[in-house]
Formats: C-alpha cells, structure tokens, sequence
C-alpha cells in the first residue's frame, strides 16, 4: 500500500543526514570513516545554558507555553536584536519556533498560494527548495558562481523577479558556500527589491556569529531599514551557542505577518519546549564568550580545509566567509576513471567515490542546485579534517583523466 500524498514526490531525505547515515552504516561495519557530512557543533552547550533549563524544571516551567513564545524569550530576542544589530522590535513582531526551519515553514505556509515564487540562491540549504514545493510554491534558482564568491548579484535578481515572486530567500552567511554579504552589497539588492513591492524578503540569519577573517556582519534589515514592512529575520541558538538538540529558533518581523505565522504554528506544534526556551533566554542574556571560542575554532578549521585543498590538483575551493562549511569544486576531475574502471560522471559519483575509496563521507552539490562540488562540514575536529584531507588527496590521486593522466 502506497501511504504517501502526491505532494511527498517532491520531499526527499536531507542530504547530509543521508550521508550521516551511510556513514554511520559503514563505521558500524568496522570502516574508520570521516563523517564530514551534517552541519552540528561538535562543542557541548554551554554549562550556564544548561543550568537554566535544570533550573526552569525544577520551578515547575513544564507546561504549555505561549504559540509564539514565552515573553522572557521574545523579551530576550528583542534585546538580543537591539543590542547586536541596531534593529528595534516589539514583542508581537517575534516568533519562537522549533528550530529556525519551523520559522520558514510557519512563513510559507502563511503567505505562498499555489504557484507563487521563491527566488532560491544557488549554492541553497536544500530544505528551502523542499519547503517551497511542498506547500505548493515555485522555487526559482539563480545559480550564484564562484567568480561572485557565490552571492546573487543585483543583475541577477532583477532578472529573476517575476509578478508571481512572493519571497526572496537569503542565507547570510550561506550553507554551504559561506557566502557573506557587506552593507553595500546588501543595499544594491534592496534598490532592486524596492522597484519590486509585491516581494517579501526572508533572511536565515542562523550563522550570523560564525564569520571569518575581521568581517562585519550586517543584517538584512538593518541594512536595508526601508524594506522593514515586508522583510522577516530568521534565527535561532542552534550554531553560535551549541544548541542544535534543543530545537530553538526564532523570527522577527512585521506583526502582522508574525500574526499569521503564529495561526500555522498553532495547529502544527503550539508552543515550543518550555525548558529550551528557558535555556535559550538564558543563551541570549547570558555571558556570551562562547561565542568567540567558537567562531575562533571554525575559522582555524576552515583554514585547515583551504590550506590543504590547494594542495590537491585538480580540486578548488574559494574560502568561505563564514558558516562552518567549504564547497569544494570538483569539476576537474569529472570524466575521469577510478581504479576499478568506473567514469565519474558528476559530483555525486566523485562523493560516492570519496566515500568508498578514501572513507570520508561528505555531500555532493548538486543536493544544493550547483554542481559539480562537493561539501564539507567543517563542524568537526581539526584532527579529523586533516585526516579527510590527506585521504581526499590520495583518493585523487588514483584517478585517471581520459588523457591518461592521473590526475
């Protein structure tokens, strides 16, 4: 029996925890295998955090919260806001949601009709193409290159604006290129936006701390402050503050929109954990060194990463600007035959390859609408990722081009 609604042909497994869980399957065969596949800190929660949701149980903070949030939270997400991106908002402009996934979802389910377009930047987290289709929306992708360090350029928006598009979705910094944006880069996209009133904007600002080399970041909205009325902020405590299992986002927008989010988040979930959102008012208000110990390590790694990919032939990879990803451009090595005889055709071949050869599991790019690359987690130890390195290496190594060459 076939259980599944038509509207499921477009949902498929996430792409990295697929890799995970082969990877996963592998070690459990006895194969040391270098997982570099799902986007998580490696580091604990930080003990201060975690002793406030202790201490919120114990006072009997276990019951139903509010559909949008506890006010502490929404208090603290105002102030967070206030205090490190210059932007003001009221309480009935937050949203506290299951993650920041739930966040986008609440936004689309509220305002996509059917057929209705979302403009996706490729390199893309592939759940926001996922979402768009599911609830019956158009993603529409602008491959953003590497030439553009992988940022949507104003030209490239303004072609893409259509009557039908109802958001644009940013990722600043982006999963998986770690794509960065300045002010003025910013503000080039929002001169177009402004010429175009009927598009709403959506900025997943989920790795606003966890950015390199002495940049700036800037949000969307601060930004931009004449788009306000139409643009929602997506965030959360999962990335700068190690809190990926306490499922704690949360957005910041127009109340009117947040009005409707909050209607879909009632019939879906209600409420969000009570204790994690006493942990994650405690991560807002809270010492916030962690933060820097963290982005600190992430910069070392993805360096780690940068170094030793250029090193490797036939392999490239422009340095992310933050997040805790590299893209690997793989293209060089597309045609060219593994030791057993088998032609890699595309970037998915060269990561099962990797796999299979060198035991380091990570995510082709065409699970991110830009092909051929492929995707590192940098979310790891440094041990680790010089091992996948050295591995990656010597797995290209063996590879013969169709002149003949190993590469």
């Amino acid at each position: 029996m076939n259980f599944a609604a038509s509207r499921l042909s477009v949902v498929k497994p996430s792409a990295s925890a697929a890799v995970s869980a082969t990877a996963d399957a592998l070690k459990a065969a006895g194969h040391n295998v270098v997982d570099l596949g799902l986007g998580e800190p490696d580091f604990d929660t930080p003990q201060h955090i975690v002793e406030a949701a202790y201490q919120a149980a114990r006072a009997g903070q276990t019951r139903y919260t509010p559909t949008g949030g506890t006010i502490e939270l929404r208090e603290a997400v105002v102030a967070k806001f206030d205090r490190e991106n210059a932007l003001t908002f009221t309480a009935d402009e937050i949203i506290v949601s299951n993650g920041a996934k739930q966040v986008i979802f609440d936004a689309f389910m509220a305002t996509i009709e059917p057929g209705q377009e979302v403009i996706l930047c490729a390199p893309y987290f592939d759940i926001y193409k996922t979402m768009t289709s599911v609830i019956g929306g158009t993603p529409v992708t602008v491959q953003c290159s590497a030439d553009d360090q992988f940022r949507l350029t104003p030209e490239a928006l303004e072609e893409a604006i259509t009557s039908s598009t109802r958001w644009l979705l940013l990722n600043l910094p982006s999963n998986p290129a770690g794509a960065c944006y300045t002010k003025d880069e910013l503000r080039a996209l929002g001169d177009v936006l402004q010429r175009n009133p009927h598009v709403l904007i959506l900025a997943d600002e989920i790795y606003e701390h966890i950015i390199f080399d002495d940049r700036d970041f800037v949000s969307f909205a601060s930004a931009c402050p004449e788009l306000r009325d139409r643009t929602l902020v997506g965030n959360g405590v999962s990335k700068a503050y190690a809190m990926t299992g306490w499922r704690s986002g949360y957005g910041a927008g127009p109340a009117g929109l947040i009005k409707e989010m909050g209607k879909v988040q009632s019939q879906i979930s209600s409420g969000s954990c009570s204790v994690a959102q006493a942990a994650a008012a405690a991560a807002l208000t809270g010492p916030q060194d962690h933060i820097e110990q963290f982005r600190a390590a992430f910069e070392r790694r993805r360096n780690i990463v940068v170094d030793g990919i250029a090193k490797i032939p036939r392999l490239s990879l422009e340095p992310p600007g933050g997040a805790f990803y590299t893209l690997i451009g793989c293209d060089n090595v597309i045609g060219a035959a593994t030791p057993d005889g088998s032609v890699i055709h595309d970037d998915a071949d060269f990561a099962r390859f990797v796999l299979e050869d060198g035991h380091v599991a990570c995510v082709p790019g065409a699970a991110y609408g830009l092909s051929p690359y492929i995707r590192f987690s940098t979310a790891t130890s440094d041990e680790n990722l010089i091992e996948a390195v050295s591995r990656i290496e010597k797995s290209v190594a063996k590879l013969t081009l169709r002149d003949g060459i190993n590469a």
